[in-house]
């Protein structure tokens, strides 16, 4: 049992953990701290936390578990605002999609790593933001991936862990440089693209015309490119090297796949295809 749940950045993810350990009957007291006091009234209006404080080391008093479910690029502020307040012996985690740069801006923010701190990424998530847009089964069936460090106690590790499971959610272990390259290729990059394509099509001459035909595909493949652009932002930055790297071996490929239509290789496209195509039955089967 949790005795009390300090969140910051009561948004979609921050917002889904708390109702999912609410309805798990997991956690007594849920405390909500950001910027925003209409964003934080209105969590509490729809019952996703008890009360608010814009008061960073008054949101942290008295909790046993913290999350940080801010954007990447405000880690390290807020871990400097609580760095004198928060007690020894909480779990602090996050939820960030960057890891290397969670964990430089936890440690530049408290001066040292924190025993407590336990880095986590949930890989769930919907192109709609905001707490408006948390619901309790959010983690269902999905993955969350701990990045323990050698700093990080036991205790805190296993009290996170568990913090996920009571959401339904898988949860897996491994390096923060092994996710950070994972996630760079099965997530930022196929952001990046759904950006990019969007961006471009709306740049083109008659682009009206180019929406109004657009249909189930152009909607499935770009879904993603609705998220929060500041979010995404960050997490470009954040985790740029090892989506730079991802991304010169997908420009290769796409090199190949221009080739092959230049020439007219229709072998070499279908080859292309077909492969493309079984490897992805396989991932939904």
């Amino acid at each position: 049992m949790i005795r009390r749940l300090t969140i910051f950045g009561v948004g979609l993810i921050g917002g889904s953990l708390a109702l999912a350990l609410r309805r798990a009957g997991a956690c007594k007291e849920v405390v909500g701290c950001s910027r925003s006091e209409n964003h934080l009234r209105q969590a509490v209006e729809l019952g996703v936390i008890d009360h608010y404080t814009l008061d960073p080391a008054a949101a942290v008093a008295g909790a046993d578990m913290v999350v940080l479910a801010v954007p990447l690029g405000a880690m390290g502020g807020v871990c400097a605002a609580i760095r004198d307040h928060l007690a020894p012996d909480a779990a602090l985690t996050d939820v960030g999609s960057a890891k290397g740069s969670v964990v430089d801006a936890v440690r530049a923010g408290f001066g040292e790593l924190p025993h407590g701190f336990v880095p986590g990424h949930p890989i769930a998530g919907t192109e709609r933001s905001g707490v408006e847009a948390a619901f309790p089964t959010l983690f269902q069936g999905r993955r969350v991936i701990l990045t323990p460090l050698d700093t990080t106690d036991i205790g805190a590790l296993a009290k996170v862990r568990t913090l996920w499971e009571l959401t339904g959610a898988v949860v897996e272990t491994m390096s923060v440089a092994h996710h950070d390259e994972v996630l760079a290729a099965t997530s930022h990059l196929p952001h990046l693209l759904a950006f990019g394509l969007v961006d471009s099509l709306a740049r083109m001459g008659e682009r009206d015309e180019i929406f109004r035909y657009a249909a189930g595909g152009f909607r499935d493949f770009t879904r993603i490119a609705s998220s929060d652009p500041v979010m995404w932002r960050d997490i470009c930055l954040s985790n740029r090297e090892a989506i730079l790297s991802v991304m010169a071996h997908y420009q290769e490929d796409l090199t190949l796949i221009t080739e092959a239509v230049s020439r007219g290789d229709g072998e070499r496209l279908l080859e292309i295809f077909q492969r493309a195509k079984a490897a992805r039955d396989r991932f939904c089967e």
